[in-house]
């Protein structure tokens, strides 16, 4: 994929997505500047991306879309945040900078992600305010709840947890990538098919697409936390290995790794390419994720 398309797909998303910032004002404006220090920090805005070119696969057009896409990147960010914290990975960098429990200490840090998680949701809201008779709305809003929730990331992140510096099976290693990285991807994708008025049967398809995306996304995360540079990465490498954890590399090898990589991302794009309607973009886009070395 041209650099200069990716770039200015993903300026466009950003500038959607920081409309919704929240005003840093009030008594409490130390939580909203903590909440835009993390959500305004830049990254690859992989989900609000994957949702609007989805949502544009299935025809969409409107602006319904636009909400859910900050609210996708807030619930990110949170997850993001909580996950730095010294009681997960203790991580000092994200995205080039210091992360927020480094800056902003450890309470606001917590704090700013219980903040971003929740205005996540008041933020999807103003779809139905956009489109007051579109039914799709509630739907995308009870597939964001869940794959946010503990059937979706949340549970992930807790067999995550429970099982650093333990001997985790391939089992629970899949489940912890379909679901602490690859629901938000899912929700992302069937959100924007939703909104566009994909059918029942597509939205399968979708997600079927989605988690291969989200599994190769992280196994290509963990070849790069062994192989990447962290000046490139923005963030420290070899921290898996640090912090006790079991990741696909570890279990399955490097060379492994590199070949699955290629294969689920084949397959996803495979999927893609059975749908009736076409986004060579959104074909790109998968591609690239799945190859990158940040």
């Amino acid at each position: 994929m041209e650099k200069n398309k990716l770039e200015l797909r993903t300026k466009e998303v950003q500038n959607i997505i920081y409309t919704y910032a929240p005003a840093e004002e009030g008594f409490q404006k130390t939580i909203f500047t903590a909440m835009n220090y993390s959500f305004q920090a830049g990254g690859k805005r992989l989900r609000p991306l994957l949702m609007q070119e989805t949502y544009r696969l299935f025809g969409g057009t409107g602006k319904v879309v636009e909400p859910f896409m900050a609210a996708i990147e807030m619930i990110h960010t949170y997850s993001l945040i909580h996950d730095d914290l010294p009681a997960l990975d203790n991580d000092e960098y994200r995205r080039g900078r210091k992360t927020s429990h480094v800056v902003f200490g450890e309470a606001m840090a917590i704090l700013a992600g219980d903040a971003l998680l929740n205005y996540a949701f008041e933020t999807a809201c103003k779809a139905f305010e956009l489109e007051p008779g579109n039914q799709t709305v509630a739907r995308a809003f009870t597939i964001l709840a869940k794959k946010a929730g503990v059937n979706g990331m949340i549970g992930g992140q807790v067999v995550d947890v429970e099982m650093t510096g333990k001997q985790m099976s391939g089992d629970q290693l899949h489940f912890v990538y379909e679901n602490k990285t690859g629901a938000l991807i899912e929700a992302s994708m069937m959100i924007g098919a939703v909104l566009a008025g994909a059918t029942e049967d597509e939205l399968k398809q979708v997600e079927m697409i989605a988690s291969d995306i989200g599994l190769a996304f992280q196994i290509q995360d963990d070849l790069l936390d062994i192989l990447g540079d962290s000046t490139v990465l923005g963030k420290p490498v070899c921290s898996d290995e640090e912090n006790g954890k079991v990741t696909y590399v570890t279990i399955h090898g490097l060379e492994e790794s590199k070949k699955d990589v290629a294969e689920i991302s084949r397959r996803a794009v495979t999927r893609l390419d059975q749908l009736p309607y076409k986004n060579e973009f959104l074909d790109e886009l998968i591609l690239e994720l799945v190859n990158r070395k940040k």
